[in-house]
């Protein structure tokens, strides 16, 4: 199977391309940072590195793989770009049943509390995440374009409130639109749960035009 991986040079890229390789796809990292693609291709010299902007990227470029994965990540000054990325997949790919798009989106369009608002929302409350708060906002704003899109093969994965470097869990808990947390009242994701969540997805698809999400148990 061939997979499209954007922004592979991320953290979740990075786990992404790891386990992709060791479980046999046919891998082309997407990147603009020529020199961290390299870098990538020395650890892994199976991938197939594509140095190029994600919104250059064109339809008969990405009609060349079976499933485009974007975990493309970027500051919060820019946080808009993750509206803006989505929307260019989908406009190349209108009315196509292949490639399928994969997403990572955030955790702040996960409900949360007795009436089930966005976690978003107590991030936005709290004056210490003004820094970065555009993330999440724009992130939900991502998830509720494309759940308006219904001519092309998607679906979304959101990590809990923690989304963080490391290996994957050895239990996966799953929901669909709410908040989760495990035993130990923790909200976890680590990169390399996401990373096998979303390739046992891909491999067994059970989502279609929706968003589901996982954490660490």
């Amino acid at each position: 199977m061939k997979i499209l991986i954007i922004g592979a040079t991320g953290m979740a890229g990075q786990s992404l391309t790891q386990l992709a390789v060791a479980q046999g796809f046919s891998v082309t990292a997407n990147g603009r940072n020529a020199e961290k693609l390299n870098q990538l291709q020395q650890q892994y010299p199976a991938i197939t590195p594509l140095v190029a902007d994600a919104f250059s990227l064109t339809k008969s470029q990405l009609t060349q793989f079976d499933v485009v994965i974007d975990a493309f990540a970027t500051s919060p000054d820019q946080a808009y770009l993750h509206v803006d990325l989505a929307t260019h997949l989908v406009a190349c790919l209108r009315n196509q049943t292949k490639p399928r798009l994969a997403f990572i989106l955030g955790a702040g369009s996960l409900k949360t509390g007795a009436n089930r608002h966005n976690l978003v929302d107590d991030i936005i409350a709290d004056p210490a995440n003004q820094a970065w708060q555009a993330i999440p906002q724009n992130q939900l704003a991502e998830l509720d374009f494309l759940k308006q899109v219904d001519n092309v093969n998607w679906f979304g994965i959101s990590p809990g409130i923690t989304f963080e470097d490391g290996p994957a869990s050895e239990q996966i808990i799953t929901g669909t639109d709410d908040l989760l947390f495990n035993s130990a009242d923790q909200s976890v994701t680590t990169s390399g749960t996401m990373a096998q969540a979303m390739l046992s997805e891909i491999q067994h698809p059970q989502h279609h035009q929706t968003r589901f999400t996982i954490i660490n148990a």
